[in-house]
Parts: C-alpha cells; structure tokens; sequence
C-alpha cells in the first residue's frame, strides 16, 4: 500500500528535533530501513521500536542496527501497523502515504495516552492542526500533540470555533 522511500538525513533531524526532550517509548509506524528508530535509541528513547511488513526491509534495518552496534537494542517487528496496539506509545512517527493519513489519525486518537506526540514526515495529517513544525518541502515534519488535538476535536463535535 505504502511505497518505500528512505528518509533523507535531513527529515530524520527534523523528527528528532521535534521530539526533542521527551522520552519513553517511541515507535515508528512504517520503519522502512529503520533509520528513525535508530537514531531515536541513541537519543535515549526506550524502547525503540520499527514496524514494517516489507521482509527485505526488516533484513536491512536489522543489519543497519549491527552495523552501528544496536542489534538487540532496537527492535524491529514484522506487523501490520493497523493491528498494533499504541496504547503505551508516548512518541510515535509516521512517514506514509496521504491515502493513509485520515484513517490513522482514527486509529491514533482512539489508542494513544494523552500525553503522546505523533510526528509526520512529508506530509500533514488531513484534519489535524499541527503543535508545531520544522522544515520545508519533502523534509517538512509537523508534531501534534494528541491531548491538544483531542481537545480541538472536542470543541468541532460541540460545534465551537476552534
């Protein structure tokens, strides 16, 4: 469904930055090659977790973790992201596909704690109002907070201005 397209150094520095002071477990949905998950564990977060479907890509985030020392300290997982629960996710990042976007902020409003942080890579969610955001063009990210956007979504079902 979603094609593979590896995140440019840049996009991952603008993920990292915007998860900047936080810590606990972070999961990347979609871990391609695994570079997000990477360098979230040598930033401190625990644990560090990929999911992915594609085979090839596991192999290949699995052998980039020996290669930098981090094989059995990050985890990549063959799972579908849709079965996945988030319930004890406080950072989470996503580099899909527009198509997926408005499904998943379902998924992530329904599972993840209050205190979560979601970051998009490449491309906004559709009907979430941004945190705040880094970068232009494709190395855009943008960070929602879910308590805010929880609170934001509230306040349209009661049909108050955001």
């Amino acid at each position: 469904q979603v094609p593979y397209v590896p995140s440019s150094t840049k996009q991952v520095e603008n993920v990292m930055s915007l998860l900047k002071g936080r810590a606990g477990k972070m999961v990347d949905l979609g871990s391609g090659d695994g570079r997000i998950v990477l360098e979230a564990y040598k930033q401190g977060f625990r644990p560090a977790v990929g999911y992915e479907l594609n085979p090839w890509l596991l192999t290949l985030s699995n052998y980039r973790a020996w290669r930098t020392g981090c094989y059995g300290k990050v985890f990549y997982q063959r799972q579908d992201l849709w079965k996945v629960n988030l319930c004890d996710c406080n950072n989470v990042s996503v580099f899909l596909a527009p198509s997926v976007l408005p499904l998943l902020e379902t998924k992530l409003l329904a599972e993840l704690p209050d205190e979560a942080r979601v970051v998009s890579g490449r491309f906004p969610f559709p009907t979430w109002m941004p945190t705040i955001s880094v970068g232009e063009g494709i190395n855009q990210s943008w960070a929602y907070d879910i308590k805010t956007v929880r609170q934001i979504e509230h306040s349209k079902a009661e049909g108050n201005p955001e």
